[in-house]
């Protein structure tokens, strides 16, 4: 504790004498400072004792003393000491009113203690008070390092709170609260989040001071990580400032976090190598191969059905056959290429699935994909888990987003072609496709269903959508196909063309013909024609377009392309 004007009067040698002030003295002292100028406000900084023997003062005028006392305490000046026996054989009572008045406390020098021996005690007392806060630092960074090397970021969080006697929490890279110390601060932590989430876009290292969700708290925050990117956040919570040891303390519980932190970034990326070596024996159809290399890391995950999900950056488009190109390196690169600046969709969702996971306590696999036409994102959680959940709400909320941006075009004078609002596509969008439940033996078939889930994601203008969903649609909106209306278009010109010369209406028969499979009565009653005109119509049909209607491929083709010709 730094020294106090109390601590100055009971110092035996010093020899000093309260005369004003006495209610007053255990306001700490910063220095022990000597001037007899009229004014010395200018050069105070607060804090200060102030020495004088009124050589350039009238303290016997009244007046006078009430405006330097009232000076004096504006600089924040804790105290004033008077040196008897010099320019006055004792305190004048004009200064002691004044003083009393204003209640600053007054301190009666005598004429064998020097002002020297007061600055020197002072010196030597805050001297003392620092080396106590340095030892008490190192011994807390001592203590801090154990618990971080025996109990993990857990038991340092618990060492840090009773260090600063207040609270701590630690946040992951998607800020959701990972631990919290003690255990009734998890509501305090979770109450903050937003301002944890605003930390995070400051460019790293970053900190902040905040007003806590209590009326006593201040909280500081912290981000942790030596990357560009946060990779976590500290909380510590407080009802004051933090001394000099509570300082030291903090700073050390910082890099030993951060350390754990780097640490586990390398730990991470030795886990997406093994991660990518087993999706390719599991996608090469060697599931006992890639249990053998999963260990426990993985293991626990190939015991249960699991999901594959395939995600792609929203204006990035990747061969069918992709994985063929996944390799190690890409699985070292991952927490790198993906944790990269805001704007990385799939940084995004890595950061998101895996903090799902975490909390969860779910094994989860993410290996991202690269070759030359870009990148994606292939993960394997567990069916029915908050990975997988995870990326559903992450996609539905971009939806919404979108949509929103979507409704406030018009509003703002943009409109394509067609008189559409502009599609405004924020920087994170990305499309995610996801296989229905399988098992090792059928990892390759389940890396299909994603990716056409994910080819049918893209066709709709959708951000998601899951394998099983796909049948229980319908097969009509795949033929917006430009390829698909190309060929309906090449396919029933011919007809166009005759009906077009006035000379039958062959289209409209067809389409009633194929609807009514072939029923001459129904199709013929549905045109107003004779069933021996429809037949007619249909042998010109045949003529024209050089095929037999009898075979029920070709029928299947016209039915497809008059359905695509007609699809919006």
């Amino acid at each position: 504790m730094p020294p106090t004007l109390a601590s100055l009067v009971h110092h035996s040698a010093l020899k000093l004498t309260v005369r004003a002030g006495e209610d007053r003295l255990d306001v700490p002292v910063r220095w022990a400072h000597v001037s007899e100028l009229a004014d010395p406000v200018p050069y105070m900084e607060g804090g200060e004792l102030l020495l004088i023997t009124a050589l350039k003062l009238d303290a016997e005028d009244p007046e006078a003393m009430r405006r330097y006392v009232k000076r004096l305490v504006g600089a924040g000046v804790v105290g004033l000491g008077f040196a008897v026996g010099v320019n006055y054989e004792d305190i004048p009572a004009a200064l002691v009113d004044a003083a009393r008045d204003e209640g600053l406390p007054l301190l009666e020098v005598p004429r064998r203690t020097p002002f020297l021996a007061i600055s020197k005690a002072v010196s030597a007392a805050i001297a003392a008070d620092q080396y106590r806060s340095v030892t008490a630092g190192f011994a807390a960074q001592r203590e801090l390092t154990r618990q971080a090397l025996t109990d993990g970021p857990e038991g340092l969080l618990a060492a840090l709170a009773s260090q600063v006697n207040g609270w701590t929490a630690l946040y992951d890279a998607s800020g959701a609260v990972v631990a919290t110390a003690p255990e009734w601060a998890g509501r305090r932590a979770a109450r903050i989040t937003a301002d944890v989430e605003r930390l995070r876009e400051r460019p790293a290292p970053a900190s902040s001071v905040v007003a806590g969700p209590e009326d006593d708290d201040r909280v500081e925050l912290h981000t942790l990580g030596t990357g560009r990117r946060p990779r976590a956040a500290l909380a510590v919570g407080t009802a004051a400032a933090p001394g000099t040891a509570e300082r030291y303390a903090v700073h050390s519980a910082i890099a030993l976090l951060t350390l754990t932190t780097e640490r586990s970034r390398s730990l991470h990326a030795a886990e997406q190598r093994i991660g990518a070596a087993v999706l390719r024996m599991l996608l090469a159809g060697e599931p006992e191969h890639a249990r053998t290399v999963a260990g426990d890391l993985y293991g626990g995950l190939l015991d249960a059905p699991f999901r594959l999900v395939v995600a792609e950056p929203a204006a990035v488009r990747m061969s069918v056959d992709s994985h063929a190109h996944l390799d190690a390196k890409a699985a070292a690169a991952g927490s790198g290429a993906l944790g990269g600046p805001n704007g990385d969709p799939l940084a995004a969702l890595t950061e998101i699935v895996e903090s799902a996971a975490a909390r969860a306590g779910e094994a989860v696999l993410v290996v991202p994909e690269t070759d030359g036409e870009g990148r994606r994102l292939v993960v394997l959680a567990a069916d029915g888990g908050a990975a997988v959940a995870a990326c559903a709400d992450h996609a539905a909320e971009l939806e919404a987003a979108r949509a929103g941006a979507a409704r406030e075009a018009p509003a703002q004078g943009g409109a394509g072609a067609q008189g559409r609002p502009v599609a405004v596509r924020d920087e994170d969008e990305l499309v995610i496709g996801v296989s229905a439940p399988v098992g090792p033996i059928a990892a390759a078939a389940g890396y299909k269903q994603a990716e056409q889930a994910l080819s049918v994601a893209r066709r709709r203008g959708r951000l998601y959508a899951e394998h099983e969903q796909l049948a229980s649609g319908s097969v009509l909106p795949l033929l917006a196909d430009d390829a698909v209306r190309a060929f309906a278009d090449s396919l029933l010109r011919p007809l166009y063309e005759h009906d077009a010369t006035g000379r039958g209406d062959l289209i409209a028969s067809l389409r009633a013909w194929l609807s009514r499979h072939g029923q001459w009565d129904a199709a013929a009653a549905d045109l107003g024609v004779h069933r021996h005109t429809l037949r007619y119509r249909m042998r010109r049909v045949e003529e024209i377009l050089g095929r037999s209607l009898d075979d029920p491929d070709v029928r299947m083709e016209l039915w497809l392309a008059l359905k695509a010709t007609t699809t919006e």
